[in-house]
């Protein structure tokens, strides 16, 4: 270690050393966010000297982070124009049967998806899906969920644009004098990846995952907790008429339970699978706001307000030309509302806007909507005509919170918005457009086609990721300019003389496992890809072997729920144990450490 520590012993060197624990201790206790964490460091480098401000933040003009940022604005409008529909059905319907048929479709389907979008909005889009198919099915979500991370891990590296990692290594790589990667340079490695690793995931799942049970007694507190109850009919010319639930679509597709029927003065409660519904029965559904969006916009349901049914279904057939908007409304403490019942009340007289849904902390409210008590603290979902909702904002007795969407989810522009997103695959694999290109142009026709809004285009970019691996790039920069990077490199140069490049391979591989599962993924590129390329040139072997192996590595997370954004994402709702990620991830990480250095020596002949 003689080099390393002649270099650390100069005094950039040791204040990059400096900089670098602190902010492995920041990373490692959570006292600041990751995004905070990597500008600080980046601050501090520039305060101290040792990097140009221009070097510091060089990062985030990079053509990487800008397809980055795109991609999320080009999954946003797949996701919201309901191109990825027809997923969601498959996953609630009754083909899928099983916990085995569940990871069987998140490995055959889910996996190859996240090859070409971000996997993190998958697992956020489909997460309520799955966590309501195990409800139903009466299976424990830590059977499925586990898996549902795991899949979209594994296909996050069948193409550059699986994973925010992948195009950060693209990135560093070219900053290296390596030169970018293409779209698809993973894909002769990352598809024996998914598949081995999909088939250990359908092997291990009844032995390895466990079961924490539905906990039922919090099962409806659960409910209230992520949606709305919601009061609705059904219309004439709806797809529910004539068909029981069990038979329709609307529990299948969409992440809806339907706790309650009303037909005249007749009530229902659950379970109501077979009973067939008529034109004019009242449903109490519990559902998001995204749901109960699209459900309005196909018709399936018309949103009641909680008056008289005959009046509501006269209105259906005459409905009002205004512009109608949604909007949240908080009653705060000292309303003279409270305690008062929304019928009582005459809230829709009184205040022009139609009561859709009522929020109350952990309690599900299981009476129909007329006849809430209303409490302080209760988040009230309105709809009304614009004029009503500027009157809102004066009204001392409800907070106006904020306005949802201007109008319906555009699901007539799906296909637009599929075909938009194939595109970005196509032209750059056939060489007509550079990526970044592709990438910024289907955003311009997302939001010209009317797929995704100004507004949605800003609020779809993960700020926290596009800050985190902006600033992370100024420690790599900082290892190469103090010479630390290679002296490092020349010091395990020592260690590794005489090893074939499998285990030179391997051992870098592991290296960068370990620093994945305890800092984060960017981290372990940034840091670890300068060192790895230095000694891939001292053995006289091919850098870009090593550049695979570290993005494998980084790329891949599967020990702890803190090494990969999916795993944390899944971890509260699987009720999963510390260990119990790392028992049904330890294997899979062997494996991988085995594999893919094999797998890369096969493809670079070495």
């Amino acid at each position: 270690m003689n080099a390393f520590l002649t270099a650390a012993m100069e005094p950039s060197g040791a204040i990059t050393l400096a900089v670098f624990a602190l902010a492995i201790l920041l990373f490692v206790t959570g006292w600041l966010a990751p995004e905070v964490t990597g500008l600080l460091a980046a601050a501090l480098l520039v305060t101290f000297r040792v990097l140009k401000p221009d070097e510091a933040v060089q990062g985030f003009g990079s053509p990487a982070l800008i397809t980055l940022m795109g991609l999320f604005a080009v999954s946003a409008g797949l996701f919201r124009s309901g191109g990825l529909d027809r997923l969601r059905a498959l996953i609630a319907s009754d083909a899928i049967r099983s916990p085995k048929r569940m990871i069987a479709l998140m490995v055959g389907v889910v996996a190859p998806i996240s090859g070409f979008i971000p996997n993190t909005p998958i697992v956020a889009t489909l997460l309520p899906v799955v966590e309501g198919w195990c409800h139903r099915r009466g299976v424990s979500p830590s059977k499925v969920l586990l898996p549902l991370s795991f899949a979209t891990v594994l296909g996050g590296t069948i193409s550059l644009l699986g994973t925010s990692t992948n195009l950060l290594a693209s990135d560093v790589s070219s900053q290296l004098g390596f030169g970018p990667l293409e779209l698809f340079s993973f894909t002769a490695i990352g598809i024996p990846v998914w598949l081995l690793g999909g088939l250990y995931m359908l092997w291990a799942s009844d032995r390895l995952l466990p079961d924490r049970g539905l906990d039922d007694g919090d099962l409806l507190g659960s409910l209230a907790r992520e949606g709305y109850l919601t009061e609705v009919l059904v219309p004439e010319g709806s797809e529910l008429a004539g068909h029981s639930l069990h038979n329709s679509r609307l529990q299948r597709r969409y992440d809806v339970d339907v706790l309650e029927m009303q037909r005249g003065s007749e009530i229902f409660s659950a379970p109501l699978a077979d009973r067939t519904l008529q034109v004019g029965d009242r449903l109490v559904l519990r559902c998001n706001r995204e749901t109960l969006l699209r459900l309005q916009q196909e018709h399936t349901v018309v949103l009641s307000p909680p008056a008289e049914q005959e009046e509501a279904l006269e209105e259906m057939k005459h409905p009002a030309v205004t512009s109608m908007r949604m909007v949240e409304v908080l009653l705060p403490n000292g309303s003279t509302i409270t305690g008062t019942s929304v019928r009582d009340l005459r809230f829709r007289q009184r205040y022009n806007a139609t009561l859709l849904a009522v929020r109350r902390g952990n309690q599900v409210l299981r009476e129909l909507l007329g006849q809430v008590v209303l409490q302080a603290g209760d988040v009230l979902l309105l709809q009304a005509p614009l004029d009503a909702i500027r009157g809102l904002q004066a009204n001392n007795d409800l907070v106006l919170l904020d306005e949802l969407e201007k109008d319906m989810p555009t699901t007539n522009r799906k296909w637009v918005a599929v075909l938009v997103a194939s595109l970005v695959i196509i032209l750059p694999l056939f060489k007509v457009l550079n990526l970044m290109a592709a990438v910024l142009l289907a955003v311009v026709v997302m939001v010209a086609t009317g797929c995704l809004r100004p507004g949605e285009l800003q609020r779809s970019i993960r700020w926290d990721v596009i800050l985190l691996l902006g600033s992370l790039s100024c420690f790599s920069e900082a290892m190469q300019k103090t010479g630390l990077a290679e002296a490092l490199a020349q010091d395990l140069l020592h260690g590794l003389q005489g090893w074939s490049a499998y285990g030179v391979l391997f051992v870098v591989f592991v290296i960068a496992q370990l620093f994945t599962e305890a800092l984060s993924n960017g981290t372990t590129v940034v840091l670890l890809m300068p060192i790895a390329t230095a000694i891939a040139q001292g053995l006289s072997l091919p850098p870009m072997a090593f550049i695979f192996a570290i993005t494998f590595a980084a790329s891949q997370s599967f020990l702890t729920p803190i090494g990969y954004q999916t795993n944390l994402m899944v971890f509260g709702p699987g009720r999963y144990r510390f260990l119990d990620m790392t028992r049904y991830g330890a294997p899979l990480t062997i494996g991988l450490a085995i594999v893919v250095p094999w797998l890369i020596c096969r493809k670079f002949g070495i």
